[in-house]
């Protein structure tokens, strides 16, 4: 007899036997969707050269990516509920597959940037379908541990990334990094459809699909205006998308007051619970997006470590994410959400704080014991915020539930790298200006190095390349005099390129510390808000802690 689970395992006689085997699928699942974005990072050097990718073109084939993903996942999620959130996953895996095998073969901006625009579609089936499957298919006994295992993996996939990619840049292109996933997406599609029961929603109401566009529209547009404003200035692009962003989420909200079956009942932020859980994961995805944006430059350029080595260096992030999960698991129980979230804060802000120190002549030491506190924190905080926002939805709308989930990652995530990614571009050109004050080098040439660290040092270099061969001219020329004048040259130019060099280093370690700065405050004030926000454990003698709201709506949507 074929296994459909339309109602939660706890209120089936037995749990679903393979259900472990069944979660190790969907972290597979979860693992290829986000190293799509952190294993981008050391491939983009790679891809700049081979492609002539311009600015503007890198960041929207790291963003065309960002975009779909983030929008389309409540709608998304929603439809999964109704008909099929096996079938969602199924179709989000062919799909991302699609997408990579095309970015792949792609051999332009353009294609690059569709194929990502591709893959983030596949990436908003899978995403918030591997929640609510995880949800529906474990007991509300283990699904702490289970989510915990889940978000473990979404930790290890930061630093894995980098690695992997890394691994495959020693002896292969930058399309390596697009083919790698497909192998990984067949195994978990076939998987899936042996190990992963097919579940949906106990209702078969009409999809709220006006509700589903206006929040498509309003996310999508938030993005993109959080996207092209600080990267691109803003212009009449970023202005528009903020007024449509603006006006979408006015209507999406009274539409969704007004709707008897809205696709996400907006009252569920006046919930502190559900509302302070949010803050926290989008909070924390702006921090460690963000501080991984800005230290995987520090590690490439200013340290010198390759694509390979990077990536190595950040798998001190990974660990204690592992270790961060299991101690939220056993303190979380012990003390309350409350206490581990917020303790999680703290230690994000710790860490942060702690890069503040940065500086020229700072080595990869200097970051390990930021590192490692960063992926405590985000294992302490991220399990049980999860935890708690998919206990605030009935099981009908589990994978709505994955979806606000998934879209609070990623508008944090998005915020981080735009906002401290902006105000590390901003502070490292002023920092640069100021190092060079004074020095004979051309406007021009200034003015590149400025644009980024590592146009900064393909300046360096450029400026030492001319001094080496101005000396093999000195070498080769008979006149004692021109040699002496094209030797002096040489000298002054090889200076001028170490002071160049020096000068980039220092104002880029002087950029991270400032922007660290910058993310330590901002996570600091957030650390307050969700402390507030959170309620505590409700004591009663000989009871338990109550019962999220789950748990209060579910017998009454498991009977539609």
């Amino acid at each position: 007899m074929r296994l459909v689970l339309t109602e939660p395992v706890d209120k089936m006689e037995r749990p679903y036997a393979r259900r472990w085997w069944a979660l190790l699928v969907l972290c597979l699942s979860l693992l290829i969707i986000v190293m799509a974005n952190t294993a981008l990072t050391v491939a983009a050097p790679d891809m700049t050269r081979d492609l002539g990718l311009s600015s503007a073109d890198l960041q929207w084939v790291i963003d065309g990516y960002t975009v779909p993903y983030a929008a389309l996942m409540l709608l998304l999620g929603a439809i999964g509920d109704k008909y099929s959130r096996r079938g969602a996953l199924l179709l989000g895996l062919t799909v991302f597959g699609g997408g990579a095998v095309f970015g792949y073969l792609a051999d332009s901006a353009t294609t690059v940037i569709a194929a990502r625009a591709v893959m983030g579609t596949g990436a908003a089936l899978i995403m918030p379908a591997t929640l609510s499957l995880l949800a529906a298919t474990f007991p509300r006994a283990e699904r702490a541990k289970a989510i915990t295992l889940w978000t473990s993996t979404a930790g290890l996939a930061i630093a894995a990334g980098p690695v992997v990619a890394g691994a495959l840049l020693k002896n292969h292109g930058w399309a390596s990094t697009f083919l790698i996933n497909v192998p990984i997406a067949a195994v978990a599609l076939v998987a899936s459809l042996v190990l992963v029961p097919p579940s949906r929603a106990g209702h078969h109401d009409r999809i709220d699909y006006v509700g589903g566009l206006l929040s498509v529209v309003w996310i999508g547009s938030l993005v993109y205006m959080i996207i092209e404003g600080p990267h691109f200035g803003w212009g009449v692009k970023a202005v528009t998308a903020a007024v449509v962003a603006g006006a979408g989420l006015l209507l999406f909200v009274l539409w969704e007051l007004r709707h008897p079956r809205p696709v996400l009942d907006v009252r569920r932020f006046a919930e502190r619970r559900f509302a302070g859980s949010n803050l926290a994961v989008a909070l924390f995805f702006l921090a460690v997006f963000g501080a991984f944006y800005y230290l995987t430059q520090h590690l490439q350029f200013v340290l010198g470590y390759d694509a390979l080595g990077t990536g190595l260096r950040m798998l001190p992030l990974a660990g204690a994410v592992f270790a961060g999960s299991a101690l939220t698991g056993y303190l979380t129980p012990r003390v309350g959400m409350k206490w581990t979230v917020t303790a999680g804060m703290v230690g994000g802000t710790t860490a942060l704080a702690l890069l503040t120190r940065v500086d020229a002549g700072s080595s990869y030491g200097d970051f390990v014991v930021p590192l490692v506190i960063l992926g405590l924190a985000i294992g302490l905080a991220l399990s049980p915020s999860t935890d708690a926002i998919m206990g605030s939805f009935p099981e009908s709308e589990l994978g709505v539930g994955g979806a606000v989930n998934d879209t609070s990652i990623e508008l944090g995530g998005s915020l981080g790298i735009a906002i401290l990614g902006s105000l590390l571009a901003t502070s490292y050109s002023g920092h640069l200006a100021d190092a060079t004050a004074g020095s004979r080098l051309p406007a021009g040439t200034l003015a590149t190095a400025q644009d980024s660290v590592g146009a900064g040092y393909a300046v360096a270099q450029g400026i030492s390349e001319k001094a080496q061969q101005l000396a093999a001219q000195a070498a080769r020329t008979t006149d004692p005099q021109q040699a002496a004048q094209l030797k002096a040259q040489a000298r002054q130019l090889a200076g001028g390129a170490r002071q160049m060099a020096d000068a980039v280093g220092s104002s880029f370690s002087d950029a991270v510390a400032h922007t660290s700065l910058v993310g330590a405050v901002v996570l600091a004030v957030g650390t307050l808000a969700v402390a507030l926000l959170l309620p505590g454990r409700k004591r009663t003698a000989g009871a338990e802690p109550a019962e999220p709201v789950e748990e209060r709506e579910m017998a009454g949507a498991a009977a539609n």
